[in-house]
């Protein structure tokens, strides 16, 4: 299992897929573009996709990750990421129960959690979750179901709580993601402010450079 401080660095920059902001465009060549720029994990999100969509579009998003040494990561479908050989999977908190993905998984298994407020960070951190996204931070259009945002505050005060490799979520771009990082995460995690980029390289980019620069700063 990797260590927490190794996770840490590992998700600086940990980019999820979202068709619905893709413009059309192929996910696999904005996948490639983002790792080019800096991301250092990705997350295939495609929730709307049948099980073997996304295992047909994972397997070149897996192929792209194993090339660049990015962390590969499925949502929610720990079936899925079995498939795929992936890194880990990242669980709501109505998803699948932990300890069942890591009879699926294996014990080396990546697991991941989200937590808006502390007491879901206490529901996570009961059921064994390897690091933990928290957010909103801002108001956020890709996810309907992500509550109001907590803001830098609110991360602050889960940061707090507990050592476990934290990024934030939610509407964070290039000119917020500074504070995030001074409020106590180890990385952000984005949809739109790269995936839905004119640039994805270059929007990439200003983010490793915003996130690495705020870690300095410390």
């Amino acid at each position: 299992m990797m260590a927490p401080a190794d996770l840490a660095r590992r998700l600086r920059l940990y980019v999820l897929t979202d068709r619905s902001v893709a413009r059309g465009r192929s996910l696999v060549d904005l996948v490639a573009a983002a790792l080019e720029g800096g991301a250092t994990a990705i997350q295939l999100r495609e929730k709307s996709l049948s099980a073997l969509d996304q295992i047909t579009l994972g397997r070149e998003l897996r192929r792209l990750t194993a090339e660049t040494g990015a962390l590969f990561i499925v949502n929610d479908r720990a079936d899925v990421a079995c498939a795929l050989e992936a890194d880990g999977v990242h669980l709501g908190q109505d998803d699948l129960p932990v300890a069942t993905a890591r009879k699926i998984l294996g014990p080396g298994a990546i697991i991941g959690g989200s937590a808006g407020n502390l007491d879901e960070l206490a529901r996570s951190l009961a059921a064994g979750v390897d690091y933990l996204g928290v957010g909103p931070m801002y108001a956020t259009g890709t996810k309907a179901d992500a509550g109001p945002p907590i803001g830098p505050a609110g991360l602050a005060r889960i940061r707090q709580e507990t050592e476990l490799p934290i990024v934030g979520i939610g509407a964070i771009d290039a000119d917020n993601a500074g504070a995030v990082i001074a409020a106590g995460a180890d990385g952000v995690a984005v949809i739109s402010a790269v995936i839905g980029a004119d640039d994805v390289k270059a929007a990439a980019r200003r983010l490793r450079q915003a996130v690495e620069a705020a870690l300095k700063a410390k």
